[in-house]
């Protein structure tokens, strides 16, 4: 039965908040922040950038989350003021201001309710996104660009940095891509956009003006760290130098200052291209290729494990998501049923309701529900 009374809603919330800070465990991260904050405060971290930048983010991301509970504890508190204030003084459009941002708070703690459910063994980790044009033609390259600003949008709008390693470009839009979301958690929280999306509307590129489905696959894997152990000898490899270019092939760099590397064993190939400098772009392939590989081993793990369990949920890769623009607009996932006929809000990086459902139904899949 649905909350009705505010007051009850409240206290319903507040026991809510009170169990996500039991997983979160507020004291451990303010230990761990003021730890990183003397780490920080140290001028030789910065000898190290990948270390310091390290420090730095996840010092970031803990201080916004400490902030975030805060602040949802301190709205509850002037949520149950505002009603009484409205109840005092029977004013209808103070009640409705204060039931607007009980809505509000609702949302907000259910979206942290989430985080509670990251706890994968790579959950934790920043992200490296590949996005790839499928059937489809012109469509389909035109279709892996909006799927690339809508990732990107997304992480704009949560303040999450980003970084394109690479964009491979066809004559209409993408042929390929590879960014990183760097943000802690940003692997558990998008691990779920993995798969093959299919978008349906009238062709840009066709001038009879015909409806066209295009296809564009999405995969994500988490960025590797230090105590991973991925081994590759330098003669499972092929190195490959050229020229970084734009769109339509437009030269932005002068030298052949571009790397790509071919994993033999594997048939993996990533390239990077947004350095200046061979060395650095090398040293960028590299680490994508790392992830690739330990993904690949995670997954050979899981199959490994699903199969001695005969649970089979874990293949949800194939086409996850339906983007329809024509004859009429929706967005509709097909694991999930999480729909929204706001596509244009869906493609300018409003995919939040869309991942807490897939975080959602991931974990339910992984204890097994049905």
């Amino acid at each position: 039965m649905a909350v009705t009374d505010p007051a009850d809603e409240i206290s319903e919330l507040s026991s809510k908040l009170d169990t996500i800070e039991a997983v979160l465990d507020p004291d451990a991260m303010r230990t761990e922040a003021a730890d990183l904050r003397e780490q920080s405060a140290d001028p030789t971290l910065w000898e190290d950038q990948a270390r310091a930048q390290q420090v730095t983010r996840r010092l970031s991301h803990l201080e916004g989350e400490l902030t975030r509970l805060d602040n949802l504890r301190q709205r509850l508190s002037d949520a149950e003021t505002l009603f009484e204030l409205a109840d005092e003084e029977t004013d209808p459009s103070a009640r409705e201001e204060a039931l607007t941002e009980l809505a509000g708070l609702r949302k907000d703690i259910d979206g942290l309710e989430i985080r509670t459910l990251l706890s994968g063994e790579y959950d934790s980790r920043e992200a490296l996104i590949s996005i790839n044009s499928q059937a489809g033609g012109a469509d389909a390259e035109d279709f892996a660009g909006n799927l690339q600003r809508m990732y990107l949008r997304w992480a704009e709008r949560h303040k999450y940095p980003s970084e394109v390693y690479d964009v491979s470009y066809g004559e209409a839009g993408i042929k390929s891509t590879t960014f990183a979301v760097k943000a802690p958690y940003a692997y558990g929280t998008l691990r779920g956009e993995q798969g093959t999306h299919r978008m349906v509307r009238i062709s840009k590129y066709d001038n009879q003006g015909r409806r066209q489905t295009s296809f564009a696959g999405v995969d994500v894997v988490p960025v590797v760290e230090q105590t991973d152990h991925i081994d590759i000898p330098d003669d499972e490899i092929r190195v490959d130098v050229f020229r970084s270019s734009g769109p339509g092939g437009q030269g932005v760099n002068t030298t052949d200052s571009a790397v790509r590397i071919t994993h033999l064993p594997t048939g993996i190939v990533v390239s990077c291209q947004n350095e200046r400098s061979q060395i650095q772009n090398r040293a960028s392939a590299m680490a994508v290729l790392q992830a690739k590989l330990l993904e690949r081993r995670r997954e050979q793990e899981a199959e490994e494990m699903a199969a001695l369990k005969g649970d089979g949920r874990r293949a949800w890769g194939s086409q996850i998501r339906n983007y329809v623009l024509y004859p009429y607009q929706m967005v509709k996932d097909q694991r999930t049923g999480h729909e929204t006929t706001q596509a244009s809000a869906v493609l300018d990086g409003e995919i939040d309701d869309f991942i807490e459902a897939e975080i959602r139904w991931i974990r339910r899949g992984e204890n097994g529900s049905t």
